[in-house]
């Protein structure tokens, strides 16, 4: 990205001048053993002064005291490491919150597994009601292959029942489900879905990503106040893990309605950057409206459309420009068509919005590419910060594009130490080159914001933070880490998930890091991610996180 945004961030960290008027906000000295800043003017610091909910100083506890009113609250940490709050830079919040309430396979070794599960779930849900799940993966099964419904079916004959896959990007249906929506053998594919079918052409019970509308319009909806009691209970997981704020990857008009309607009853105790979900009557709406930034005390901002080129890897979704190794003649699905893709973009350079598109194959990373150049080059906005969400396969030729464009890589490191068991058979040995590829994009000049996907991959950030450096699974695995020459300094990736989630959000003025003017956003650990031995950043805990200088979660001691 010509490296203008680490200029940048850099230049956002001068000291404003102190007014009367601030010194008559209460105060607070935080210390801590080390305080981690992601500010190369002060990266490591011994305490910061809170003014208000806002940073007025970081430096050291003497510089501080001199700074702060004789009135200040002292919170003392010994023994203990202080990072900048932690942004998961790509999320889906209701998505989780629902997760939560649903039955939970990840994890499941086996069909058998997953089946039972869903029968304890079916055991205590009244008879002829919906069973929905999510977080199979057939790749930790044996066979790796895709189920089908029969065995689904004969377990629970008397509810309907659709299971996503952990990616969402496809579901099992069993036969009670399929005979409400009506879907037989005659029912066609629609476009950028496919329905898996048999040798006699007669539906699995599989629907790959815009196939499985054909079940999920039959479901019931959950009420304005199921949403609502799952969006809080889903800030509640994340502040626990030690997020203070979201990229919220898609939404409805009405759920971001009442993501306002929380913030403004001071309910809303994470930062969310939402991105509108791309259906036309939503973009054009929120788009007329203009773009609107830190909404309710900067909690709410909707400046960011989100848009589909293509599938998922592990459900064989995901576009490629050739066919996949273990799977000859497909190459995947656009989700969207390219002429759609392009109207968006074009439309959201005029209104002053960022696209952010979702491409995990090279072909998807291609198209989406192609039409950020062509709209840049009808409308050629500087500053415009245009998203690839996930970037997982590209092709060698156009990693440079990334930077050239000046297009923002939107990664999931925990996505790689997930998929590496099986990421190669799909694309095989040369095509691996370009996946999960963060050190090539870095010498670029490109940042890359770092994320979870949650639900798709467990909310803990540490989990991402330590397959960023490592290149291996929680379990420390394999030795030396998967293509290990593409991992991240133990800086870049905190900065991953602090500074460039906030330019990647136009929010680096007052997020991001532990700078003066910038929301006190902080999370205190009980060691230091930055210095213990890697196999040991994954027993650090999350003692307290802090949002705007005050508490929204602390751990309670055993």
């Amino acid at each position: 990205m010509k490296r203008a945004p680490l200029i940048l961030l850099a230049a956002a960290v001068s000291v404003p001048a102190l007014s009367s008027a601030a010194h008559a906000q209460s105060e607070m000295i935080v210390t801590a053993d080390r305080i981690y800043t992601s500010d190369d003017f002060r990266p490591v610091v011994e305490a910061i002064l809170i003014r208000g909910d806002r940073i007025a100083f970081a430096g050291s506890l003497r510089e501080v005291r001199a700074k702060a009113a004789r009135s200040a609250k002292v919170q003392n940490f010994p023994g203990r490491t202080i990072v900048p709050g932690m942004v998961d830079a790509h999320a889906h919040l209701l998505g989780l919150g629902q997760a939560l309430l649903r039955v939970q396979l990840q994890g499941s070794k086996s069909y058998d597994e997953a089946i039972a599960r869903v029968a304890t779930r079916a055991a205590t849900t009244r008879k002829g009601e919906w069973v929905t799940g999510r977080g199979w993966d057939q790749n930790l099964w044996t066979g790796k292959e895709f189920p089908t419904e029969a065995a689904l079916s004969r377990a629970i004959p008397d509810h309907p029942v659709f299971v996503e896959r952990v990616d969402g990007h496809a579901g099992l249906a069993n036969a009670a489900a399929m005979r409400l929506a009506g879907v037989t053998a005659a029912t066609k594919d629609p476009e950028g879905g496919l329905i898996v079918r048999d040798g006699q052409g007669n539906p699995t019970g599989v629907f790959v990503d815009n196939a499985q509308s054909l079940i999920d319009r039959v479901i019931p909806s959950s009420t304005r106040t199921q949403r609502r009691e799952a969006v809080l209970g889903a800030i509640a997981e994340a502040n626990k893990w030690g997020l203070t704020g979201i990229h919220d990857a898609g939404q409805s008009r009405p759920v971001i309605e009442i993501y306002e309607e929380l913030a403004r009853s001071n309910r809303f105790n994470i930062r969310n950057y939402v991105m509108v979900s791309g259906d036309s009557a939503a973009v054009m709406y929120y788009t007329t409206r203009g773009p609107r930034s830190a909404l309710y005390n900067g909690r709410v901002w909707v400046r960011s459309i989100k848009l589909y080129a293509d599938g998922a890897l592990g459900s064989r979704g995901a576009a490629l420009l050739e066919p996949y190794s273990d799977a000859p003649g497909n190459t995947g699905l656009l989700l969207t068509p390219e002429r759609d893709l392009q109207r968006v973009a074009d439309l959201a350079l005029r209104r002053g919005f960022q696209v952010a598109t979702h491409a995990i194959g090279d072909r998807g990373n291609r198209v989406a590419l192609d039409v950020y150049d062509s709209a840049l080059r009808k409308n050629p906005v500087a500053d415009h910060r245009f998203r690839i969400e996930h970037a997982q396969v590209i092709s060698l030729a156009d990693i440079p594009r990334f930077a050239r464009l000046g297009v923002i890589p939107s990664m999931q490191a925990s996505h790689q130490t997930s998929d590496m068991g099986w990421a190669e058979d799909r694309v095989g040995h040369e095509r691996i080159k370009g996946a999960y590829a963060w050190r090539s994009l870095l010498d670029l000049g490109s940042i890359i914001p770092n994320g979870s996907d949650f639900p798709v991959e467990e909310v803990n950030p540490l989990l991402s933070f330590h397959a960023a450096v490592t290149r291996q699974d929680p379990g420390n695995q394999p030795p030396g880490g998967w293509y290990p020459e593409q991992r991240m300094t133990r800086e870049e990736a905190l900065k991953a998930m602090t500074l460039w989630p906030a330019y990647a959000g136009f929010q680096e003025t007052i997020l991001g890091s532990l700078s003066p003017g910038k929301y006190a956003d902080f999370v205190v650990l009980d060691s230091d991610i930055m210095r213990v031995p890697v196999e040991r950043i994954l027993r650090a805990n999350v003692l307290s996180t802090w949002l705007g200088g005050k508490a929204v979660y602390r751990r309670v001691s055993n």
